[in-house]
């Protein structure tokens, strides 16, 4: 995400390189390509300029240390006017009372639905709640019907009555229900329009007021830029909302809603989409997504990913494998599944410093590791544990078997073995000391990389 903005910053940050100390014109300089660089990531052209006039004050009021460089100067201030333009610190969703009750609003096309049962997925794993979805969009059938799709996925409760048509009393009846049967948070999803119309803003104050939400929140699409920010602003006008959501994050290349909404609206972005998967839903860190755009990468947020698929028991029992070298195709397969719940692998990757730039043009298809599944499932359960017997003969088997090549198999044997030593290792805290002490001494990255 937003690799079009991280590229050009490191550009203007290229133009105090080698520079002995900050002055006015390269300061300047400097700021000329960042405000270009805002601007062309579709950023409020009054944010943008706001912007780079408080950097440039910040820049020149600055006793620049003999231990910092310009460079890395300026890379400090707008790091931390970023985090400040994006609101500072993560807002947390307002979910208290009997029950919380978060009201949806947005246009048509915006990510509506999925967030909610995105959101109602977060609530029950995250945060031990037991939320029910309400289906008020009473113009658009397919809406009711693909909630309750969700609603079963996540094996969420989910509320609706196709026979009402009036969405106040939809969402009234919802809150009762919960009430009625222990629901301690009441999703409800509202309808949509292709524009912003009298109608529809009618409507959506109507439901408000009769429900009174503890939390309201506007999703938008962040890839239509100052659109989303002009409809915002619209949607706040009327509802006086709590908070943004911005869906499809993973696609936006140039960032200008996320940089431009909290200045232009002063409401905080709380979460973010980036997927289609239930489990693609990030809380907004202004200061995580300042270190993204810079080029930082997000190490916090991939540990955090990481920690939710780990299984302490699990781990525990591999490590045993690894170290009696009994680790074969089954826990492979393990693995690689245990990746794939973390997220897109573009996106996971772009969290790693300095491997953003690296995949850059590099295409990476959602599902990467398909091939690689269908060669394991290709063999028989005697070959994945027993990798050892697999010969010339099996191979040619498995690879008519996987709809694949007898390439693409050796690939994966010479994975799997390179694999097994990494992990075996690791599993030797000496060798795990040593190798911190190489990341250390190569500026945090593998030996390599």
């Amino acid at each position: 995400m937003f690799e079009n903005l991280t590229d050009k910053f490191e550009r203007a940050f290229k133009v105090l390189k080698g520079q002995g100390q900050i002055s006015e014109i390269n300061v300047a300089e400097t700021l000329k390509e960042v405000r270009r660089a805002l601007l062309d990531a579709d950023v409020n052209f009054k944010t943008a300029k706001e912007f780079t006039t408080t950097v440039k004050e910040r820049a020149m009021g600055e006793n620049v240390l003999t231990s910092i460089s310009p460079g890395q100067l300026m890379i400090k201030i707008c790091h931390e006017q970023l985090v400040e333009l994006m609101g500072g610190n993560e807002v947390e969703i307002n979910v208290k009372g009997n029950p919380g009750i978060v009201l949806m609003s947005g246009l048509q096309g915006s990510g509506k639905t999925t967030f909610s049962g995105k959101l109602a997925s977060y609530l029950k794993t995250k945060k031990g709640k037991n939320p029910l979805l309400a289906a008020c969009d009473v113009y658009r059938p397919a809406a009711i019907d693909q909630l309750h799709v969700l609603g079963e996925q996540l094996g969420v409760e989910v509320y609706s009555n196709k026979e009402e048509k009036n969405p106040v009393k939809i969402a009234q009846a919802a809150v009762q229900h919960a009430k009625a049967n222990g629901f301690n948070v009441v999703i409800i999803d509202t309808a949509g329009r292709l524009a912003v119309d009298e109608q529809m803003m009618t409507e959506i104050a109507d439901v408000k007021n009769a429900i009174q939400p503890t939390e309201t929140l506007f999703v938008v699409d962040s890839m239509t830029g100052q659109d989303a920010v002009n409809t915002a602003k619209a949607f706040d006008e009327r509802i006086n909302f709590d908070g943004v959501v911005l869906t499809k994050l993973d696609g936006d290349t140039r960032g200008g809603a996320a940089l431009s909404i909290k200045s232009v609206v002063n409401k905080p972005i709380k979460f973010v989409g980036t997927g289609e998967k239930m489990e693609a839903l990030d809380v907004f860190y202004p200061a995580r997504m300042a270190d993204r755009i810079l080029g930082k990468g997000d190490v916090v947020s991939l540990v955090e990913r990481a920690q939710e698929q780990f299984n302490e028991e699990e781990a525990r029992q591999l490590q045993k494998k690894i170290q009696k070298n009994q680790f074969d195709f089954n826990d492979f397969l393990s693995q690689l599944q245990q990746v794939k719940k973390m997220g897109n692998v573009k996106d996971l990757m772009g969290m790693i410093p300095g491997m953003g730039k690296a995949m850059k043009g590099v295409e990476i298809e959602d599902d990467a590791f398909k091939h690689i599944e269908a060669i394991i499932y290709s063999m028989t359960p005697e070959e994945r544990s027993k990798p050892d017997l697999i010969n010339g003969t099996r191979k040619n088997r498995i690879a008519k078997g996987s709809g694949t090549n007898i390439q693409e198999v050796n690939k994966l044997m010479k994975q799997f073995v390179d694999t097994k030593k990494m992990m075996k290792m690791m599993s030797n805290p000496k060798n795990m000391r040593n190798m911190m002490k190489q990341m250390k001494g190569a500026g945090g990255a593998m030996p390599g990389m």
